[in-house]
C-alpha cells in the first residue's frame, strides 16, 4: 500500500493513465466521482486517486468525509456498494506537505465495470501527462473478453485486513478434520502462518502477511467476516405447512464453523426409518446426510460473494430448499450438471478445502446430491428453479422406498453396486413404470449410446425387461425386482397386456356394450392415443364386422352384425 515515500514520488511525476489528482481547497470531492474515478482505473490498468492534491501536485489536505474523522474502511465499503461488480479498493490516510491525503487504490478488474448508476468510464491519454476519464462504450468491450463469472474472487486479498483478522482457534478446527476427511496429513505439521501460506489463504505485501477473501471465508474472525465481507451470510429457515417461519437463524462465521452449525440442524431434524436386509438393520433417512451436505457446500463455495444476498436453506414439511446467490456457471444448466466439468467460482477457496477434505478430490459432489435422492427411491434433486440470479436446488423428502433402498443397499453389500446412471433408471421405472432410451439420455444426461448402454446393461443384469423393437423399445421392470418390491402386480401394470388380448378384450367390450370409442381401449388396456389408434386399425383390417361410425368427437367402432340383429 502507498506510504508517505510514495506519495512524494506520485506528487512529482505528476497525473498519468493510473494516477488522478483531486483537490479539496475549494469544496469536498462528492462520493459519485470518486466512484467514477475508481471505475474508470479499474476498466484501464487500475492505479491510485489522490484525495486532497490539486492538479498542480500541490496538497491541500483531504477534507473529513465522516463527521469530524475519515474512516478508511468506510471509504472502500462505499465504493464497494455503488460498483457493479462491486470493487474492492485499498484506502489509507497519509499525511503529506500541509495536509493529509486520503490515498485510494484499485486494481485492474478482470471484467467490465460501471457504476452502480449504471456509467461505464476508462481513463486515456490525450497527451503527455494529460490523462482523461472518458465513457467505455460497448463495442470497445471486446478486447477485455472475461466474464465476471470467470473471476476468482476468493483469490483477492482483502484490503486493510492483516494477520490479526485470522482466528487461531478456526486454524485448529480446521486441523481437527483433515484426519477425520481425509485431507492431506502433512499440513498437520505446519504452523498457523505456514499453513496459511501452504493453502494460499494469504499473501506477502511489504514483508506483512495480508489475508485472501478465501483465507477470511475460511479461517477469519466473526467480526472480521462483518467488517470486510457483509455479503456472507447464511439463514436457515424451517417453514411450516402454512407457511409461516418457525425458525430463522442467521450465520456469518467462517464457512468450516457455518458447515458445522447446518449439519447439527440437520442431523436434529432429519428422521430415520429402519428396514431390515438380512440380519443388518438399515437406516433411510427422509434426506441424505452426505447429499444434503454436498448441496449446503456447493451453495458455500459456488455462491457469487459479491452479491448482497445470503444463502438460504428452508426446511420445508415434505423438502428442503436450497438457494444461493449467483447463477450456474457458465456453459452449465438443470439439464447438464450432472455431467459438466466442474467450473469452481470460487477456485482458491474450492483448492483450499479439497486439499483440507471438505471437499472430495474430484469435485463430483452433485453426484452425491443426486444418489442421496435416488438411493431411496425418491424424485431425482431439481434445479429448475435457477436462473442467472441463483441457483435453487430442491430436494424432496417424504415416504422413501424402504425395500427400494434395500434393494440398492443389497448389491452393494453383494460387491455388485449399482451406478449413478443404474440407479436413476430404476429410480425413474419404481415411478412410471415404463420408459425408452430418449427418456432415459434426458434422465442421465448423456447421449442416446449411453442411454441404451445403460438400459442393455440392467436387461443383462435382470433388473429390466425390453419390449418391442430397437427404434421402439420399451423398458420396465423386471418381474422379479417388482417381487422384491413388495409389488407384483405391478409386473402386470408396466409389462402391459399382450397384444392378442387386448383385441380381445376390445372385441369383448363392443359386443357386450355396443360400441366402443378410441379412449375407451385407452383405458381398458392402458395404451397411449397412439397405441389406441393402432389396435383399433388392427382389429378393422382383421375383421370386417369391426367397422367405423361418425367422425371426429363422435367417433366410434361397433360389430356390423350386432347392429344388424338389433331392432
Amino acid at each position: 500500500m502507498v506510504n508517505e515515500d510514495s506519495i512524494r514520488a506520485l506528487l512529482r511525476h505528476g497525473e498519468a493513465l493510473d494516477v488522478e489528482f483531486k483537490g479539496e481547497a475549494r469544496k469536498a470531492i462528492p462520493d459519485s466521482a470518486i466512484v467514477a474515478e475508481i471505475v474508470a482505473m479499474a476498466n484501464t490498468s487500475g492505479g491510485t486517486l489522490l484525495i486532497g492534491v490539486e492538479d498542480d501536485g500541490t496538497v491541500s489536505g483531504a477534507r473529513p468525509r465522516h463527521g469530524t474523522e475519515t474512516h478508511p474502511i468506510r471509504v472502500q465499503t462505499m465504493i464497494r456498494n455503488n460498483t457493479v461488480p462491486p470493487i474492492d479498493t485499498r484506502a489509507s490516510l497519509i499525511p503529506s506537505g500541509d495536509g493529509v491525503v486520503l490515498a485510494i487504490e484499485v486494481d485492474r478488474m478482470a471484467s467490465i465495470c460501471a457504476t452502480r448508476g449504471g456509467k461505464c468510464l476508462r481513463r486515456v491519454l490525450r497527451g503527455p501527462g494529460d490523462p482523461e476519464t472518458v465513457p467505455y462504450y460497448p463495442h470497445e468491450h471486446s478486447v477485455r473478453g472475461s466474464a465476471l463469472s470467470d473471476m476468482d474472487f476468493s483469490a483477492h486479498r482483502v484490503a486493510g485486513a492483516t494477520w490479526d483478522e485470522l482466528d487461531p482457534l478456526e486454524f485448529q478446527r480446521m486441523r481437527g478434520l483433515i484426519p477425520e476427511l481425509g485431507g492431506e496429513r502433512r499440513l498437520l505439521e505446519l504452523p498457523d502462518r505456514e499453513l496459511a501460506k501452504a493453502l494460499r489463504l494469504v499473501e506477502t505485501l511489504e514483508h506483512h502477511l495480508v489475508p485472501t477473501y478465501a483465507g477470511l471465508l475460511l479461517v477469519g474472525r466473526q467480526g472480521a467476516l462483518e467488517s470486510f465481507l457483509p455479503t456472507h451470510g447464511v439463514r436457515f429457515q424451517v417453514i411450516d405447512q402454512r407457511g409461516d417461519v418457525r425458525a430463522n437463524e442467521v450465520f456469518r462465521g467462517p464457512l468450516i464453523m457455518v458447515v458445522e452449525q447446518l449439519m447439527d440442524r440437520f442431523v436434529a431434524r432429519n428422521e430415520e426409518r429402519e428396514v431390515l436386509v438380512g440380519m443388518v438393520r438399515l437406516p433411510v433417512p427422509d434426506y441424505s446426510p452426505e447429499g444434503y451436505r454436498e448441496a449446503v457446500l456447493n451453495a458455500l463455495l459456488h455462491r457469487q460473494y459479491a452479491e448482497k444476498h445470503d444463502v438460504y436453506i428452508q426446511w420445508h414439511a415434505d423438502h428442503i430448499a436450497i438457494a444461493n446467490p449467483g447463477g450456474f456457471p457458465e456453459g452449465i444448466t438443470p439439464q447438464n450438471v450432472l455431467t459438466h466439468e466442474p467450473r469452481p467460482r470460487n477456485a482458491r477457496l474450492m483448492e483450499a478445502c479439497r486439499r483440507v477434505g471438505l471437499v472430495e478430490q474430484v469435485a463430483r459432489g452433485v453426484d452425491k446430491i443426486y444418489r442421496g435422492q435416488v438411493s431411496y427411491g425418491r424424485p431425482i434433486p431439481d434445479y429448475s428453479r435457477s436462473d442467472s440470479t441463483g441457483v435453487r436446488l430442491l430436494l424432496r423428502g417424504g415416504g422413501a422406498s424402504l425395500e427400494f433402498a434395500a434393494l440398492v443397499y443389497e448389491q452393494e453389500r453383494a460387491q455388485t453396486p449399482l451406478t449413478l446412471d443404474h440407479i436413476l433408471v430404476l429410480n425413474l421405472l419404481l415411478h412410471e413404470r415404463r420408459t425408452d432410451a430418449d427418456a432415459v439420455a434426458r434422465l442421465i444426461q448423456k447421449g442416446m449410446a449411453e442411454a441404451r448402454a445403460t438400459l442393455e446393461s440392467l436387461v443383462e443384469r435382470g433388473f429390466v425387461e425390453a419390449t418391442g423393437e430397437r427404434k421402439g423399445r420399451a423398458y420396465h421392470m423386471a418381474s422379479a425386482i417388482y417381487r422384491r418390491l413388495g409389488e407384483p402386480g405391478g409386473y402386470v401394470r408396466a409389462h402391459g397386456i399382450d397384444p392378442l388380448r387386448q383385441e380381445a378384450l376390445v372385441l369383448e367390450y363392443v359386443r357386450a356394450h355396443g360400441k366402443v370409442t378410441r379412449g375407451d381401449v385407452m383405458a381398458l388396456c392402458s395404451l397411449t392415443e397412439g397405441q389406441a389408434k393402432a389396435l383399433l386399425q388392427r382389429l378393422r383390417s382383421k375383421h370386417d364386422e369391426f367397422q367405423l361410425r361418425g367422425a371426429k368427437r363422435g367417433a366410434h367402432y361397433i360389430w356390423a352384425s350386432e347392429e344388424r340383429q338389433s331392432p
